[in-house]
C-alpha cells in the first residue's frame, strides 16, 4: 500500500454511473451516481448502490438524488461530496491524486470548469478533463493517433456523443442530450398515456433491457412481460402486460434523434475519414449501445458497418485511465 498515494485517478463521471480507474491496477470501483442526504441537515447519508435502492422509496426527511444531469453537475455540492466519497474510497488517506475526469463533448466552458472545480475541492491535487467520444475511442482500443479516421459513439446516461477522431484530436463531433435517461422517460410516458399506469424509472430501466429493442419490427417477435405500477384511474397499485412492442414504439424517437446526431457528424467530415469510417465501421460504446437491435439499426440507416466495443460499459474510464499515462504534456498546458 505504500506509494499508492502518488497514484492518479481517472473517472468517468456518468449521469447514471460513475467508475473509477486508478493508475497501475484498472477498473477499482463502479457504483450509481446517486446521494442520500438528509432534508434537513443536508448530511450525507449513502453514496452510490444504497443510495439508488433509496429512490423513489424515502421518507420526506431524506432525499435521494442523481446530482449529475445530462452528463453535467445539475447540483454541485452534492457532486463534490460523491466524489470525495468515491476519491476517499479508491485511495484512503494516501495523499492526493491528480484525476482525470470525463466530460460530455458539448459542454461549455463554464461547465467544464465547475467539474475541474468540483474535482478539487473533493480532493484532488488538481483535476483535467477529457472528452468522452475521445475517451471511449481509447478505450475501445482505436488507432485514434494515427492518420486514419475513427468514428465512435458514446451512449451514456445523459447524453449522446458522437465523434469521428484522427492524428489524437477530435475532427467533427456532436452531443446530443438523448441517451438512456431519456429511453427510461419515454417508456414512463407511454406507459402511462396508453394505458393509464404510472411506473418508476426503475421499472422502465428493467424494461428497456428486458425486452426494448431499436427496432419495432423485431420487437414484434419478442412477446410480452408483466409490469407493476399505480392505476391513473382508481389509484390502486395494479399489474399489466407490456409488449415489446410497445416499449420499442416508445424508444423511437430516442432512437432516431441518436441516428439524426450520427447522420449529421457525418455530413460535416471530410471525404478522406468518411471513406476510413465506411472501411472501418462506427463503434458503439456506452450502456445505451447494448439496446438490442441497435447496430443494425444504425447500419440500415446509415450504409455503414457498426460494431459494439468489447466493453462498451468501461470504454470510456478505461481511455480516462489510460489518459493519465500523458497527464506530464496536460500539466505543461
Amino acid at each position: 500500500m505504500l506509494g499508492i498515494g502518488t497514484k492518479n485517478l481517472g473517472i468517468d463521471l456518468g449521469t447514471a454511473n460513475t467508475i473509477v480507474y486508478l493508475e497501475g491496477k484498472g477498473i477499482v470501483l463502479r457504483e450509481p451516481s446517486v446521494v442520500a442526504r438528509n432534508a434537513k441537515t443536508n448530511e450525507v447519508i449513502s453514496v452510490g448502490s444504497d443510495a439508488r435502492d433509496m429512490i423513489g422509496r424515502t421518507p420526506e426527511s431524506i432525499v435521494a438524488i442523481r446530482p449529475m444531469k445530462d452528463g453535467v453537475i445539475a447540483d454541485y455540492d452534492t457532486t463534490v461530496a460523491m466524489m470525495k466519497y468515491y476519491i476517499d474510497k479508491t485511495l484512503g488517506n494516501n495523499g492526493k491524486p491528480y484525476v482525470m475526469v470525463c466530460v460530455p463533448s458539448g459542454i461549455t466552458e463554464v461547465e467544464k470548469r465547475a467539474v475541474i472545480d468540483a474535482t478539487r475541492v473533493a480532493g484532488a491535487r488538481d483535476a483535467y478533463v477529457i472528452e468522452e467520444p475521445f475517451a471511449a475511442a481509447i478505450g475501445a482500443g482505436l488507432p485514434v493517433m494515427d492518420p486514419t479516421g475513427s468514428m465512435v459513439v458514446d451512449i451514456g446516461g445523459g447524453t449522446t456523443d458522437v465523434a469521428t477522431i484522427s492524428l489524437g484530436g477530435i475532427v467533427s463531433s456532436r452531443s446530443i442530450r438523448m441517451a438512456g435517461d431519456k429511453m427510461n422517460d419515454a417508456i414512463v410516458q407511454y406507459v402511462r398515456q396508453n394505458m393509464n399506469l404510472l411506473i418508476g424509472e426503475r421499472t422502465a430501466e428493467k424494461l428497456k433491457w428486458d425486452i426494448g429493442s431499436a427496432s419495432v419490427e423485431a420487437a414484434e417477435e419478442m412477446g410480452t412481460t408483466q409490469v407493476r405500477g399505480r392505476d391513473l384511474v382508481t389509484g390502486l397499485p395494479k399489474t399489466m402486460q407490456v409488449s415489446a412492442t410497445d416499449v420499442s414504439t416508445a424508444l423511437q424517437d430516442v432512437v432516431d434523434s441518436i441516428i439524426t446526431a450520427i447522420k449529421g457528424t457525418l455530413e460535416e467530415t471530410s471525404p478522406e475519414i468518411a471513406a476510413d469510417v465506411i472501411d472501418h465501421g462506427i463503434v458503439l460504446t456506452g450502456g445505451g449501445a447494448l439496446l438490442k437491435h441497435l447496430p443494425d439499426v444504425i447500419a440500415d440507416a446509415t450504409k455503414v458497418p457498426v460494431f459494439i466495443a468489447n466493453d462498451p460499459l468501461d470504454c470510456v474510464a478505461i481511455g480516462t485511465g489510460e489518459s493519465l499515462k500523458s497527464i506530464d504534456v496536460m500539466k505543461k498546458k
